[in-house]
């Protein structure tokens, strides 16, 4: 009878609690600025037990990026669900920017434009993340202004994927405007004219 190779001692902590503990300390202070210590200490690991269950640091910050691009695009699906008028749901994601783009959330930034800023063109991991996630809210936004379209709700001679475009450049643009710490009146006075642009 052939020896039974023992099994490994499973896991005793949450790995998604730690990576988001982990996106939080790459959120604040940056990929290059995060050191190894700072992790550790956010998620409560040894080394050993980061580098069992993560690899390294980078691919730890991939991990963090991914979970933070999901919740980014879960937002988005309920915000512009099929069920709800399309408008009302562009409306509602762009309120949503205008707040988290407010306050402190607003000084904090995004950590995809923050990393965008930081690696890409340098990382061709971030840049395939970086280019699928800005793809993906552009079908989502492209989606909703062609239910608006078909629901004769859109402004003659707007074409649903070009202001995709319009939208994902403002949004993202708007998270780095917020770091300057803009009014969130301001901010909404913009999007609500934008929207009125594309609009009947």
């Amino acid at each position: 009878m052939p020896a039974q190779v023992p099994r490994g001692r499973p896991r005793s902590f949450d790995t998604e609690a730690a990576v988001e503990r982990a996106m939080d300390v790459f959120w604040s202070r940056g990929y290059h600025a995060t050191a190894l210590p700072d992790l550790l200490q956010a998620t409560k690991l040894s080394r050993g037990s980061l580098y069992a269950a993560f690899g390294d640091k980078h691919s730890l910050f991939l991990r963090a990026l991914d979970r933070y691009i999901a919740d980014a695009l879960t937002r988005m699906d309920g915000e512009l669900a099929a069920r709800k008028d399309p408008v009302d749901g562009l409306r509602t994601l762009l309120a949503g920017y205008v707040d988290r783009t407010s306050g402190a959330s607003g000084r904090r930034g995004c950590l995809l434009v923050a990393t965008a800023m930081e690696l890409a063109g340098r990382d061709t991991d971030v840049d395939l993340r970086i280019r699928r996630f800005f793809e993906a809210m552009e079908v989502r936004m492209a989606g909703a202004l062609s239910r608006a379209r078909d629901a004769g709700k859109l402004a003659d001679g707007v074409e649903p994927s070009s202001a995709a475009r319009i939208l994902v450049c403002f949004v993202e643009g708007l998270r780095v405007v917020g770091k300057t710490g803009t009014t969130p009146s301001a901010s909404q006075a913009v999007a609500d004219a934008l929207i009125e642009r594309f609009i009947k």
